[in-house]
């Protein structure tokens, strides 16, 4: 702006200027001259709102070995409901000028609330035959991000993370003193009974006859489903400000030990948003995500290498991923609306709404 309002003053006045000071002055408006005129267009700044940006929303509910002889018509019509009745929830905040934040947030509890899913109330249970739950969320504005870690008395963990967010310094609360800052904020406790369902029970039951059996050299009866292995749930969301937000939430995985933390909670790996690329959302082995940095890994993709969404998003979960033994998938949406949704299992639970505005969702590999 100074260098800017100097040479308006020079011209008004026909004043002329050394050439050395003509070139300090081109050497200090240089960079942004490259910034505006890179393809004749004007570049905005990294983090501002884009006016009527295309809004949209993705969901998952984990994915894993997902096959339609493995579930009858009236459970995956179970299912089927319950991600459409999220889908849309999320879907009216967004066209009514809501946040991504709040879209993502309220998709969430909805399927944290649900049995049908591994997060909340259908969580799976641990080798001491608790739950311990985990759930991470990220604003793509302003890069913030808050997650919870093996909590075992809050019935959404989701909004106990973005609360970590907003209200303290912190990225990361766990255990007993995630939920102390969750009672000193007004958050109300469940019972570890508020999780309990027969299924996730009898996962249980069954993952420790095989551990017992194999340490006895017997050989282990294949399970109906690896839900309890992969299952999370999770968003990511474009609304109208063109702002991005992610957001995961689960109950780990059958049998865990030994206070297993996966991806879910972890900003990078199960879970990032980024205004300037894109959001992402992870189910899956969460070792292997972990160690892949998996959901930073896609934006970084399009941030440095110029990748789309799509290829991005492929380039980790169907190549890199697979070279490690890492199974799963991911949900992304990128700074323009376009989608993404890559597993290399045989299902993914995932809806989203089309360019016609009409619900589509999906489990099987098709």
């Amino acid at each position: 702006m100074l260098v800017r309002e100097i040479l308006r003053f020079c011209v008004l006045r026909d004043y002329e200027l050394p050439g050395i000071v003509l070139i300090l002055l081109f050497t200090a408006i240089e960079p942004a001259l490259r910034q505006n005129v890179a393809l004749g267009q004007a570049a905005p700044p990294a983090q501002a709102e884009r006016s009527g940006a295309k809004f949209r929303l993705v969901i998952h509910g984990g994915a894993g070995t997902i096959s339609r002889g493995q579930m009858s018509p009236e459970l995956e019509k179970e299912y089927r409901d319950k991600l459409l009745e999220a889908l849309k929830t999320g879907y009216e905040i967004l066209r009514n000028d809501g946040s991504s934040l709040d879209a993502v947030e309220r998709v969430i509890t909805i399927l944290e609330d649900s049995p049908l899913f591994n997060a909340g109330k259908g969580s799976v249970f641990t080798h001491e035959g608790t739950n311990e739950l985990d759930a991470s969320i990220m604003d793509g504005k302003t890069l913030k991000a808050g997650s919870v870690a093996a909590v075992k008395h809050i019935k959404n963990p989701i909004s106990l993370a973005r609360l970590v967010m907003e209200k303290s310094p912190h990225v990361m609360l766990v255990g007993e003193g995630a939920e102390t800052f969750a009672k000193a904020h007004g958050v109300e406790l469940v019972p570890q009974g508020y999780f309990y369902t027969q299924k996730r029970w009898d996962q249980l039951q069954k993952a420790l006859k095989d551990e017992k059996d194999s340490s006895a050299g017997r050989k282990a009866q294949p399970a109906d489903t690896s839900e309890g292995k992969h299952g999370t749930v999770g968003c990511v969301a474009l609304d109208k400000g063109g702002n991005l937000a992610a957001g995961t939430s689960t109950g780990g995985t059958t049998n865990k030990r030994f206070g297993r933390v996966g991806d879910s909670p972890i900003i990078g790996a199960g879970t990032y948003a980024n205004n300037l690329t894109c959001a992402v959302s992870a189910t899956g082995t969460g070792e292997f995500f972990i160690r892949s940095v998996v959901a930073h890994d896609i934006s970084a993709l399009m941030e440095y290498a110029g990748m789309s969404l799509q290829n991005a998003a492929d380039k980790v979960v169907m190549e890199k991923l697979p070279k490690m033994a890492g199974d799963g998938g991911v949900i992304a949406i990128d700074k323009d609306g376009n989608i993404a949704m890559p597993f290399n299992t045989t299902g993914m639970y995932r809806a989203y709404i089309d360019a016609d505005g009409k619900p589509v969702v999906k489990i099987y590999k098709e």
